[in-house]
C-alpha cells in the first residue's frame, strides 16, 4: 500500500497492511544522528519512512507588520504578525518565547483591527498547488492544517487575559473565536478552489496542562465547543474526518471532542498520563489514536523502549485505528541506534495479518 492508501484505510476504520507512521524530530536530533550513522543528504523521514502525511496550511495571522525592537546576543524582541510583543531566546531547535505585550487589549482594539482577519487569496502560500501535486505523486496522505480558536486567541490577547475574558466577558470571546473560525473555513475553501484536495483535517488547539485541561469541561462546552463543532461539521461536509492536536492531559475533554465531531487525537502525551491501552477499550473505533509513544522511553534502555512499543501496540492498533508517532517531536537525547531499534519493532509488531 502507498502511504495515502494506508492512512485512508485508518481514517475509514479499515485494516491497512501495517501501522502508518507520522512523527517529527528536533534539528539537534538530526545533527546527532548524522554523527551516529544517518547518511548525509538523507532526512530521517526518508531513511525511516516516518512521514506519511503532508500537512498544508495558510496564513491565519492578523498580518501586522513585524517590527524588530532589539536584537542582542541570542535574544530577539519584536512585534509579531498577530500584534504581540515577544522576546525570543534562540535555541538550537528554534526559540523559547516570553510574551511581553499585546496590541489587542480591549474590545475597542479588536473592533479597530478585526478586519485584519479578512480572507484574501494571498493567505494561500505561493506554490501550494505544486506542493500538493508533489505530495500526491509521492503517494502521501495530505491533511489540511490549522489552529482552531483557543490557541490563536491567546497568541493575540495573552493567555491570562483570554482566561479572564472567558469568565468575565464570554460574548467578546465568542467574537474572537468566531472570526478565527471563519478565516479557517475560508482558507480551506480557497485551497480547495485551487484544485487542492485533502484526505483529512488537522486542527491544533493546545488545551491541556500536564495534569489536566486548562479549562473545565463546562467552559469548553460553552465557549470552545461551538467552534470546534462548526469546523468539524464543515470538513465533514467535504467528506473529511478531523484530527485534533492538543498537548497535555485532555482526557476529561475527550467525550466533548467526540460530540464536536473530532475523530482522532494527537499526540496523546504519555508524559501527561495518556495511555492508548486505556483509551482504546474506553472509546473503541470512535477515536483514532495518533502518537502516544513516550519519548523518554525512546531515550531509555532497549528494554524500556521495547516494553513501551510492544506493550502499547496491540491495544493501540486494534481495529486499525492507530498512527504510530512519538508523544512529542523526538528530542536529541534519543540515539540513532535507539530510534532504529524502535522502527525495527514497528516493522516486526506493527503489521496486520
Amino acid at each position: 500500500m502507498t502511504s495515502r492508501e494506508r492512512v485512508l484505510a485508518i481514517l475509514a476504520n479499515e485494516i491497512p497492511d501495517r501501522v502508518p507512521c507520522d512523527t517529527g524530530f528536533w534539528q539537534t536530533t538530526v545533527e546527532r544522528w548524522r554523527r551516529e550513522g544517518l547518511p548525509d543528504g538523507v532526512s530521517p523521514d526518508d531513511y525511516f519512512g516516518t512521514n506519511e502525511i503532508t500537512r498544508m496550511a495558510g496564513d491565519f495571522s492578523m498580518r501586522f507588520a513585524e517590527r524588530v525592537v532589539e536584537e542582542a546576543g541570542e535574544t530577539r524582541t519584536y512585534w509579531d504578525s498577530d500584534g504581540a510583543l515577544r522576546k525570543d531566546l534562540r535555541t538550537p531547535d528554534g526559540s523559547t518565547t516570553q510574551w511581553l505585550d499585546y496590541t489587542i487589549k480591549t474590545r475597542d482594539d479588536w473592533v479597530k483591527h478585526r478586519g485584519r482577519l479578512k480572507y484574501d487569496e494571498e493567505r494561500i502560500p505561493a506554490g501550494a498547488l505544486e506542493n500538493w501535486q508533489r505530495s500526491r505523486a509521492a503517494g502521501k496522505a495530505i491533511f489540511f492544517q490549522s489552529h482552531a480558536c483557543f490557541h490563536p486567541t491567546w497568541s493575540r490577547v495573552g493567555m491570562v487575559e483570554e482566561m479572564l475574558l472567558m469568565k468575565e466577558d464570554p460574548d467578546f470571546i465568542h467574537e474572537l473565536y468566531a472570526a478565527q473560525t471563519q478565516l479557517v473555513i475560508e482558507i480551506f475553501e480557497g485551497m480547495m478552489a485551487r484544485g487542492i484536495e485533502f484526505d483529512a483535517a488537522f486542527l491544533a488547539d493546545d488545551l491541556g496542562y500536564v495534569t489536566s485541561p486548562l479549562i473545565s469541561p463546562e467552559m469548553y462546552r460553552a465557549l470552545v465547543f461551538p467552534y470546534h463543532k462548526q469546523l468539524c461539521d464543515h470538513f465533514a461536509q467535504r467528506g473529511l474526518r478531523t484530527i485534533l492536536h492538543s498537548d497535555g492531559n485532555i482526557a476529561p475533554l475527550i467525550p466533548h471532542f467526540l460530540d464536536a465531531g473530532v475523530s482522532g487525537l494527537h499526540p496523546l502525551e504519555a508524559k501527561a498520563g495518556l495511555d492508548a491501552r486505556e483509551l482504546r477499550p474506553q472509546y473503541g473505533e470512535q477515536l483514532l489514536l495518533c502518537g502516544n509513544i513516550d519519548v523518554r522511553k525512546l531515550a531509555g534502555t532497549r528494554e524500556e523502549l521495547e516494553a513501551e512499543i510492544v506493550g502499547k501496540l496491540p491495544a493501540a492498533m486494534e481495529g486499525g485505528g492507530f498512527i504510530f508517532g512519538a508523544d512529542h517531536s523526538v528530542p536529541s537525547d534519543v540515539s540513532f541506534q535507539n530510534f532504529s531499534f524502535a522502527m525495527e519493532l514497528i516493522s516486526r509488531y506493527g503489521t496486520y495479518n
